[in-house]
């Protein structure tokens, strides 16, 4: 507990003095002139604006509509809430979630649905979001097929969960490699389908996803590893029993496979995207966070303004960037997993 107070408590709200002073560096240490909130104003409405939420001008109709369309939804979820008879503490969550939720539904319409820049926010957004699912899909699969009565299975659980075991500093590197289209082991290939000049680096998509894919391969095995271990646990003579029964293969999972794993899922799932919203290696290795700001997370982010001395505004990013994960994996676990359980339950 003493370590834990000293590296981990301490230095997380030691981290506040940070965010709400300017930093100067002299020759006798640190000088703190306080500032207040102006590190996190100035992300919103500042110098780092652009580099955080994005460049913005004029909302395309799209982006109206879609805006329309989520607060709609919004105020409907609240209205059934205040109706069911939710206490104020419930309330006051939901409140807080919706107000995030629609702070992000404008952000995105003003910039990917209008034509604008991304900021490092939505980047981090899209490697959670994006990239969890993904994850989660083929980590599910797999574990479901090695679960399966089938021969070398053993030897596909070993084999799958080795890129768990690599370091991200050595997956960036190789994935950096492998991905060279000019000099890398995969070279004839790209030669071959015509894309020996393409700079994929240089492409803000191409770029996202590669990263993505980097990041898929080395957590796709801790995702399948925890799913297996859920569906070597589920009864047997359940499925046995549904089986005897006619139920076809996809009703057996929907009905008796998915409610026995739906807690160790949602858990793992939970865990993963915690992790996600904290990626730095990836895209420091494999792109610097280019081609520009493309692919350069929240904790990329508040890294490079550390490395220029910009302790402040640096802070301030890290402690939006816990604010952005408690409020994001809070509802996810209480308006998603929750409510799936109760419903598995019944």
């Amino acid at each position: 507990m003493t370590l834990v107070l000293l590296f981990a408590i301490f230095p997380t709200f030691y981290t506040i003095v940070f965010a709400i002073s300017h930093v100067r560096f002299s020759a006798t240490g640190l000088k703190f002139r306080t500032v207040w909130f102006e590190n996190f104003a100035a992300q919103f409405a500042g110098n780092q604006q652009v580099h955080f939420l994005g460049r913005f001008t004029t909302m395309s109709v799209a982006g109206w509509v879609f805006s329309l369309l989520i607060a709609g939804a919004l105020l409907w979820w609240l209205y059934r809430a205040v109706v069911s008879g939710v206490g104020w503490v419930g309330l006051a969550g939901r409140l807080i979630s919706a107000a995030m939720a629609m702070f992000i539904a404008l952000l995105f319409a003003a910039t990917l649905l209008s034509g604008n820049q991304w900021g490092t926010l939505l980047n981090t957004l899209f490697y959670v979001v994006v990239g969890c699912s993904i994850q989660f899909v083929i980590g599910l699969m797999l574990a479901f097929l090695c679960s399966q009565p089938v021969s070398g299975k053993n030897f596909f659980r070993v084999l799958f969960f080795i890129p768990l075991m690599i370091t991200p500093l050595g997956v960036g590197y190789a994935f950096k490699m492998i991905l060279d289209v000019t000099k890398g082991p995969f070279q004839p290939f790209w030669q071959l389908v015509g894309l020996g000049n393409w700079a994929w680096s240089t492409d803000a998509w191409a770029a996202r996803w590669f990263v993505i894919l980097g990041d898929s391969w080395q957590w796709i095995p801790f995702i399948f590893i925890v799913l297996l271990a859920a569906l070597e646990n589920v009864p047997k003579d359940h499925v046995e029993a549904a089986q005897v029964d006619g139920a076809s293969s996809f009703q057996i999972f929907r009905e008796i496979t998915w409610p026995q794993i739906l807690p160790v899922a949602a858990t793992v799932m939970l865990i993963r995207m915690i992790e996600a919203f904290k990626i730095v290696d990836l895209p420091n290795i494999m792109t610097a966070g280019g081609p520009g700001i493309a692919t350069e997370s929240m904790t990329l982010h508040s890294l490079f303004l550390w490395r220029s001395n910009n302790m402040g505004d640096s802070a301030a990013v890290a402690y939006l960037l816990l604010i952005l994960t408690v409020v994001v994996c809070s509802s996810f676990f209480n308006y998603v997993v929750v409510k799936r359980l109760r419903r598995a339950r019944a």
